[in-house]
């Protein structure tokens, strides 16, 4: 019996420690208020050298313990992904993530998996920014996973070299195929940190967002998830609007790229050393690819034929998206609204601007905020709940987030109200982070929204205990909860303006949106 139980007791020793084996060895990572925090662990090899523009491979294994007590390096990129947070530290070795889990016993249940994407426009973005930590949602059941991928020109370069070699004549999607390798890692491994590999949710804002949408559009993708959580993103704009995203277009757009760089081959290209690679025309090497591999067919497609890894999604955007992103408003002004938008957007239908009235320069400002918060988040997220609930056999659920943080006087972040990102705060329960003058709407706003956030991984429904009822969204009586100072239901927000969008699209895809209201 002795023997025994001092064979027990080793056994049970690395996980007392927070040691966990996986499938590439031995992983420590540091305990703290509860939790056991996993930092910088591999779930790919160092995409470089030979490996650059290249789906990912294996991580290797190694030896011994590996500790897990540091983040790494954010994939290569230039700028940050929120205002007025420092670069963060770059590599092009960066296929890492991070993992908060509750300390665990060998007889507690597998818990939901959250597994994050982070935004940052494809161009850059961290999993190891303070705001997307998973301790506060940790701490109400789940096990939180923040995933890197490689952005810019080194996640989303298409040429027709990278192309040729390709075994599945395609490229210019591996920052989405690192996210769909962090996923097949999750799935073969979080049992070992507690978590639930058949209750997996993804989750992003922005282009973490589009990201969810493209996963669910991919059929890569299939079974390496079961629910979907989308803030502020998704790609479903007619294919037609954004010829970019297809291959021979930004196969174009990457030998461009590639003579502002002196590059005369891809041999040229791998040698460059990465820093070079951020400079050159890269501004068009930002988003992903319709291609044969990973993305054969646009998420509109996909959806609207009902062929979508169909799982139940939670979505939604902010009231004022477009304030954090919109430059030197004092600039906008009446008599230059159209050629201004035209500028920034290239030329759009002029049905599009409609329902923006901008006869004086205070309209104008008001409209061009309105307008860039429809065209860039709010068409998408209401196509993606209609199309779901249009074709999809799982339950949607619809936020329209209007709650404006106390943003200090003085601060990068003041008069910005439910602006891009400004939700984040309360999905993470993160109002700690910041010394804001908090109140207790606040305080409660966030202990709501991440208790969705969880209840939603945990079952696919939203709904729980103490919390104000959230109604499944549905074509024929569509319902979204508005998160506010106080969390009401009501109809869709700025309908008649994202209805002006949808007549466009429409007609450019010649074929009705689902649900669309009558025209």
């Amino acid at each position: 019996m002795r023997i025994v139980a001092f064979c027990l007791a080793l056994l049970a020793a690395p996980a007392a420690m927070g040691a966990v084996r996986i499938e590439s060895g031995l992983v420590q990572g540091v305990q703290a208020g509860g939790l056991t925090v996993y930092k910088g662990v591999p779930f790919a090899a160092p995409p470089v050298g030979a490996l650059r523009w290249r789906e990912p491979s294996p991580a290797a294994p190694w030896p011994g313990v590996r500790p897990a007590d540091r983040f790494a390096p954010a994939c290569m990129q230039i700028g940050v992904s929120m205002p007025g947070e420092a670069p963060p530290r770059v590599s092009e070795d960066c296929l890492y993530l991070n993992i908060w889990t509750p300390r665990r016993t060998v007889r507690s249940a597998p818990l939901p998996v959250i597994v994050w994407i982070y935004g940052g426009g494809f161009s850059n973005g961290s999993a190891s920014m303070p705001l997307y930590w998973g301790d506060r949602l940790a701490r109400k059941g789940a096990v939180v996973v923040t995933i890197a991928y490689r952005v810019g020109p080194f996640g989303f370069l298409a040429l027709p070299a990278l192309t040729a070699e390709s075994p599945h004549r395609s490229s210019g999607n591996y920052g989405v195929e690192d996210q769909i390798a962090a996923l097949a890692w999750v799935k073969r491994n979080i049992a070992a940190f507690g978590g639930d590999p058949q209750r997996v949710t993804i989750a992003g804002q922005s282009a973490g967002a589009a990201s969810v949408s493209l996963l669910m559009a991919s059929p890569l993708a299939k079974g390496l998830f079961q629910r979907a959580i989308g803030e502020s993103g998704g790609v479903f704009e007619p294919i037609l609007l954004a010829p970019g995203y297809q291959l021979a277009h930004a196969e174009k757009d990457g030998e461009a790229y590639a003579a502002s760089l002196g590059a005369g081959s891809l041999a040229e290209l791998r040698a460059l050393p990465a820093s070079a690679l951020l400079a050159g025309k890269r501004d068009a090497i930002t988003h992903p690819v319709i291609e044969p591999y990973v993305l054969p067919a646009s998420p509109y497609e996909v959806f609207a034929a009902g062929r979508q890894n169909d799982v139940p999604i939670l979505i939604g955007s902010n009231a004022d998206e477009a304030r954090s992103l919109v430059d030197d408003l004092a600039s906008v002004k009446a008599a230059t609204f159209a050629a201004d938008i035209t500028k920034r957007w290239g030329a759009l239908p002029p049905q599009l601007l409609a329902p923006y009235p901008h006869t004086t320069d205070a309209q104008a400002v008001t409209a061009r905020l309105a307008f860039e918060r429809d065209l860039r988040f709010g068409w998408d997220v209401w196509t993606w709940a209609r199309l779901e609930a249009a074709t999809g056999r799982n339950s949607a659920y619809y936020y329209h987030f209007a709650h404006a943080p106390p943003f200090p006087a003085g601060s990068v972040y003041a008069g910005w109200g439910p602006s891009h990102f400004s939700e984040l705060w309360y999905v993470f329960d993160h109002l700690g982070q910041e010394p804001w003058r908090w109140t207790p709407a606040d305080r409660a706003l966030a202990d709501a929204m991440s208790s969705y956030w969880v209840n939603f991984a945990r079952t696919g429904d939203p709904n729980g205990p103490g919390l104000a009822h959230w109604p499944r969204f549905e074509t024929a009586r569509p319902r979204v909860i508005h998160l506010d100072q106080t969390i009401a239901v009501g109809g869709v927000a700025n309908l008649e303006s994202l209805t002006a969008f949808d007549a466009v699209y429409a007609g450019v895809r010649s074929e009705p949106v689902p649900g669309s209201l009558p025209r």
